[in-house]
């Protein structure tokens, strides 16, 4: 697969670190950051991202 759908996980969990393989831990530090300052919800019933 060359793209994923996903809720933004908590960092240090399984889903965390399984997306973090997939889209390389710089990408999704960078993701994480810009959802922190637009007060992105996290968690399963927050905003989602797409992987391209």
């Amino acid at each position: 697969a060359d793209s994923m759908v996903t809720n933004f996980h908590l960092p240090k969990s399984s889903l965390f670190i399984m997306v973090s393989a997939f889209a390389g831990k710089e990408l999704l530090r960078h993701a994480y950051d810009v959802a922190i300052k637009e007060e992105y919800r996290f968690f399963s019933y927050g905003d989602a991202m797409l992987i391209i």
